[in-house]
């Protein structure tokens, strides 16, 4: 099922033996388009530590209950790497975790590869895609992870096609089978009154972090005349296909 990301902020995490925390925030790999970490407020029972559990350690997404059921126990947890509060979460500290829980850092595909990304678009997108970010630090650098963005925080970039501004970054939308970006939810209200369109990752061409920017290879016309989306419906399948065959994008293996 395709979520959007910022609704994931406040579910419940539960181990096998126990609710371990809510959601806080929603870490994605800006190389990948995937989630890597859910950062999780645990409460009273682990005072000052962040907790993080990666994707992989999801067994089932309850939209009822608004938890995510994880396979870990609350003393797994507890033993786990301690991580402060107040420090990024730099490489160092996702390779203890990888360590400890014996978790795949590369699980979800590497760089569109291995089975999500790669299988839904059939080859790698975003290519050409300019990133303004330093060089990845040595795995013993103390520096946060340059290539992790917040879900939260990069809400109201600005979004440019490639002849003009159309608004600004509401949101993502995020399938919960494999954890990928699917779709950038973009409100184009100061452009054009009342909508809302979605943009696969596949056309974005340029980050700028610094500009709070994200650029596009689509046109203002293309996304003008792009099939309607109302927030309010489910996106299915149909409209996907439609979607992608407006812009001549690749499906994802429907």
């Amino acid at each position: 099922m395709i979520v959007a990301g910022s609704a994931l902020k406040g579910y419940g995490i539960e181990a096998s033996d126990g609710r371990l925390g809510t959601v806080k925030d929603v870490l994605f790999d800006e190389k990948t388009w995937l989630v890597r970490w859910f950062v999780v407020d645990a409460g009273t029972w682990l005072t000052g530590r962040m907790v993080l559990i990666h994707p992989s350690a999801v067994a089932k997404m309850d939209y009822v209950r608004e938890a995510l059921l994880v396979t870990l126990t609350m003393a797994q947890v507890k033993d786990s790497p301690s991580i402060a509060n107040d420090r990024p979460v730099s490489r160092q500290m996702e390779a203890s975790l990888y360590d400890y829980y014996g978790w795949d850092p590369v699980w979800g595909g590497s760089i569109f590869g291995g089975g999500t990304m790669a299988q839904a678009f059939g080859s790698p997108y975003g290519a050409g895609l300019a990133l303004h970010e330093p060089e990845m630090p040595n795995l013993d650098h103390d520096d946060g992870d340059p290539y992790l963005r917040s879900i939260e925080s990069v809400a109201g970039y600005h979004i440019h096609a490639s002849d003009g501004a159309i608004g600004h970054l509401q949101d993502f939308l995020v399938d919960d089978r494999n954890w990928g970006i699917r779709y950038l939810i973009v409100d184009t209200r100061n452009w054009w009154p009342g909508q809302h369109v979605l943009i696969a990752p596949v056309a974005v061409t340029e980050i700028s972090w610094a500009d709070r920017r994200i650029e596009l290879n689509v046109t203002c016309d293309q996304v003008r005349t792009s099939p309607a989306w109302d927030p309010a419906e489910v996106v299915d399948e149909s409209y996907e296909a439609r979607l992608h065959s407006h812009y001549a994008w690749p499906g994802y293996g429907w």
